[in-house]
């Protein structure tokens, strides 16, 4: 049986430097990340297949694979990719474990963010869920705009539970609800949550939450106390979605949520000590460049 009071944690530098104003070398992107591989954690999300001209911070990806070292280390490597010929690539790369496709409930974020529909959305994650089991890659998705959006389309628990109920019917595991702007509110967080868990019982879902550095705790033991168990941050809480159309809103900071766990006695795996000599890298991946 899962320890009820485990909690694993996904490190999302993908996330933290997707947005950056100035390009991160690859040979310091692998560094930053190969440090990260040494602290615990369960996933580590490092770089992303999409469209270099969207994305051009990532459009190194390969490169900084192939400097990547996996061998001492459980964590397992996650990309997220925008379209079937992302997939593709992404699963002829032994390194990687997991190929993650950010979803939506919202149209218009689907529109803003990968230029599709819900419909070729859909049909996109079919055919990407096809190729990860062809290739023995486990599939991550991602419901964003969960909790709200800022764009006035429909979203309530209502839409999100279908949307699971279809997610699990094509057969998804591997979910994760996330909130990109910023609008979730630890009571509409915890409440949803609660009625994915109801719903689904035999659910793990994950929660992704940009936060700023005031409200972090509120919204994230409002998800752990309605039953979630996987969380995503970045350390130093940098990051955001730039293709938002909205303030790149930041994640949470994986110091702040560890050290959380700390005071909660929660088994996070994670190595202090090991964490600490990241944060010593964080300004030559970010400071040095802005």
């Amino acid at each position: 049986m899962t320890n009820p009071q485990l909690i694993r944690l996904t490190e999302t530098p993908r996330d933290a430097m997707q947005g950056w104003p100035r390009p991160v070398p690859a040979i310091i992107k692998a560094k930053y990340i190969n440090a990260l591989l040494k602290v615990g954690f369960d996933t580590v999300d490092f770089g992303s297949f999409v469209s270099p001209k969207a994305i051009p911070q990532m459009a190194d990806t390969a490169e900084v694979l192939e400097l990547l070292d996996i061998s001492s280390t459980r964590a397992k490597l996650m990309v997220i990719a925008g379209n079937s010929r992302g997939a593709l690539s992404a699963a002829s790369m032994s390194k990687i474990h997991t190929i993650a496709y950010p979803y939506s409930v919202s149209g218009t974020f689907l529109r803003r963010n990968l230029n599709t529909n819900p419909e070729n959305a859909w049909k996109t994650m079919l055919d990407m869920k096809q190729i990860c089991d062809n290739s023995g890659k486990e599939m991550r998705v991602y419901l964003a705009m969960a909790f709200g959006n800022p764009y006035g389309d429909e979203c309530n628990d209502e839409l999100v539970t279908r949307e699971v109920e279809k997610l699990r019917q094509a057969g998804i595991q591997d979910l994760v609800f996330s909130d990109i702007t910023g609008e979730g509110t630890p009571e509409t967080i915890g409440r949803l949550s609660s009625v994915l868990l109801a719903e689904f019982p035999d659910l793990q879902p994950g929660i992704h939450l940009h936060t700023r550095p005031g409200d972090w705790q509120a919204k994230m033991e409002a998800a752990w106390n309605a039953g979630i168990r996987r969380f995503e941050s970045a350390l130093g809480g940098y990051g955001g979605c730039p293709m938002s159309g909205y303030e790149l809103l930041a994640n949470m900071n994986t110091l702040y949520l560890a050290e959380w766990c700390i005071r909660k006695q929660l088994p996070s795996g994670l190595d202090m000590e090991a964490l600490v000599k990241v944060q010593q890298i964080l300004p030559e991946v970010f400071n040095a460049f802005s």
